[in-house]
């Protein structure tokens, strides 16, 4: 479990961040979270980025602008986030991870702009905190087009389904690879056809429940460090 230093001694803060790929409810979880144990709510707001309307009509011509944009955004919010709360001791629950960036450059970029974007990410996130909890949420393509449709979002009425289907399977491949290689941080994996936390109170109580205990024991171990 990671901790961050704060003076000459080290404490658990809770940053929890929730993942999956669109449509399955990150927005909301994180919500749910934040006002249920009073964490600090980092929501990023895609609508923000100027490109978004032109990559999904476009992906080949403006999906470097897009995620070059993402990234920067990203990357203030989360240097923000660990000035103002992370380094104070305030808890921070946020509705995406960074490594995000990767898995969408990856499926959108040129061979050649994905090698000069994976520089740059590397570059700027050395430096960025990393949450101590992962909520990995997953749903059928069924369920996040269901999802995506009832939001009603208009940048997103274009998206192409195999573009949809390939970020879940991107997902789906790849949080494996992130519990590998960051072991002390536990993935608290949600499947969004079997717990319907958007619409079902008593899902989500469930889940709450679970995110506490995730917590309690991150801070046992902070006693026994």
């Amino acid at each position: 479990m990671q901790l961050f230093r704060k003076g000459d001694y080290y404490v658990f803060v809770p940053f929890i961040a929730v993942e999956g790929p669109i449509g399955a409810g990150k927005t909301t979880l994180t919500a749910a979270i934040a006002e249920t144990f009073g964490y600090q709510q980092l929501q990023e707001i895609s609508s923000e980025n100027p490109f978004l309307d032109q990559f999904y009509q476009d992906r080949e011509k403006w999906s470097f602008q897009t995620e070059m944009f993402f990234l920067c955004n990203r990357y203030e919010q989360l240097k923000q986030i660990n000035n103002d709360y992370i380094s104070a001791g305030i808890p921070v629950v946020s509705d995406y991870h960074v490594f995000k960036n990767i898995l969408f450059a990856q499926r959108t970029l040129e061979a050649q702009d994905f090698i000069k974007y994976k520089e740059i990410y590397r570059i700027l996130t050395a430096d960025l905190p990393m949450p101590n909890i992962v909520i990995s949420l997953s749903a059928s393509l069924s369920v996040l087009q269901e999802r995506i449709d009832r939001r009603g979002r208009p940048y997103e009425e274009n998206m192409d389904l195999d573009y949809l289907r390939q970020l879940s399977d991107d997902y789906r491949s790849y949080i494996p690879e992130f519990e590998q290689a960051h072991p002390d941080i536990p993935v608290l994996h949600i499947d969004g056809n079997k717990m319907d936390f958007v619409r079902n109170k008593e899902d989500m109580k469930t889940i709450l429940a679970g995110i506490q205990a995730a917590v309690q024991e991150g801070m046992k171990l902070n006693e026994i460090t």
